[in-house]
């Protein structure tokens, strides 16, 4: 039907490692985060503009999302958004979409992005993405790898074989948030690049994939092949989701594949998963701190201070700290201590809805 791919936005995320800026009743993805005046669900559809055709968009949310989606993408219809009744992890998300999307053009491509993530130099990611799109006309499932520049222990790592002469390599291994140690190693060895969570792949492609390695999966979505786009698509999810697993995509289909590969590409690419992934982002003073407040610091350095209205902040004597003052709730901890963000949540949800 259509020569330009879909491209598959994932915007369902409750972002918590960005708690308390970001909430549940309005996450990261639905925030301007990078103070750009664009959401980074907004920036995420505005860097494929080029790329596909306005009707060629669809977003999968969480369903309590779909008021803030329609607000923040006017552009799309109704058809465009797709909601999950509950949160079953990457796979459900990823075969609702595809076995949708294959329904309404069985040769398409589908380029998947989340929507949380900052890409720097567009001009080079357009480029990175046709070489990622002609690969998967071959039927491969393609997965983006950036080439590392530093041991990030807070992203996922692919492994990969060389071979001269092709934009595709095949994926040896995934090595999901290694600690420094085995980072540095990575880093090293030069054949590891860090995992993008991008994907491209023709949607017939991915379904073949799901029915050998989650048959469970591919029989539950299989059936509602000629329900998609019709009255009965919402009660037809509902129903589907309480029927399969929450599996992870990596987990349930990229680590069994031996279809999957990888295209490099070098494009300025940020997971802002975290406030210390934005740290690195964000303009600093001279002692490499980011101040979104209206603060006096005294000996404090590599820091984040982000504090709403124009209440005075005080700091002395704070290293490597994010200090967050957001409506209810004011938060004060180590900067890089994104893995404690789960339980911070959790735990702030004992005290009430009102602090999640």
């Amino acid at each position: 039907m259509h020569n330009k791919p879909y491209i598959l936005i994932m915007a369902g995320g409750i972002g918590s490692r960005f708690w308390p800026y970001s909430r549940r009743k309005r996450p990261m993805q639905f925030l301007d985060i990078l103070g750009t005046g664009r959401t980074l669900l907004q920036m995420t559809f505005d860097r494929f503009e080029d790329i596909a055709e306005p009707e060629q968009f669809v977003v999968i949310t969480y369903r309590k999302y779909l008021p803030l989606v329609r607000e923040q993408l006017p552009e799309l219809k109704p058809h465009q958004i797709l909601t999950e009744p509950m949160r079953k992890n990457t796979a459900t998300c990823l075969a609702y979409a595809t076995y949708k999307i294959n329904s309404i053009d069985p040769e398409a491509t589908i380029i998947v992005t989340p929507a949380d993530h900052l890409v720097l130099q567009e001009k080079k990611f357009t480029r990175t993405l046709k070489k990622a799109v002609e690969s998967a006309q071959e039927g491969k499932l393609i997965t983006l790898g950036v080439k590392p520049n530093r041991p990030e222990t807070g992203y996922g790592y692919i492994q990969y074989i060389e071979k001269p002469g092709t934009n595709a390599f095949r994926v040896k291994t995934f090595t999901d948030k290694p600690n420094t140690k085995l980072a540095k190693t990575f880093l090293e060895s030069g054949d590891f690049v860090w995992n993008s969570g991008m994907f491209v792949w023709k949607s017939k492609s991915l379904i073949h994939a799901f029915e050998k390695y989650m048959p469970d999966m591919a029989e539950v979505f299989e059936e509602g092949e000629d329900i998609y786009g019709t009255a009965g698509e919402a009660e037809f999810v509902a129903s589907a989701y309480t029927q399969v697993k929450s599996v992870s995509f990596d987990y349930g289909v990229m680590e069994k594949s031996s279809h999957v590969y990888v295209v490099l590409g070098d494009f300025g690419w940020s997971d802002l998963g975290s406030w210390h992934s934005l740290h690195r982002l964000k303009e600093k003073d001279e002692n490499n701190n980011v101040v979104e407040a209206n603060a006096i610091l005294y000996d404090t350095e590599n820091s984040y201070i982000k504090v709403e209205g124009e209440k005075l902040v005080v700091i002395e004597g704070l290293e490597n700290y994010l200090v967050n003052e957001t409506d209810n709730v004011l938060l004060i901890c180590k900067l890089d201590s994104e893995k404690k963000f789960r339980e911070f949540v959790s735990n702030a949800k004992k005290k009430g809805e009102d602090f999640i």
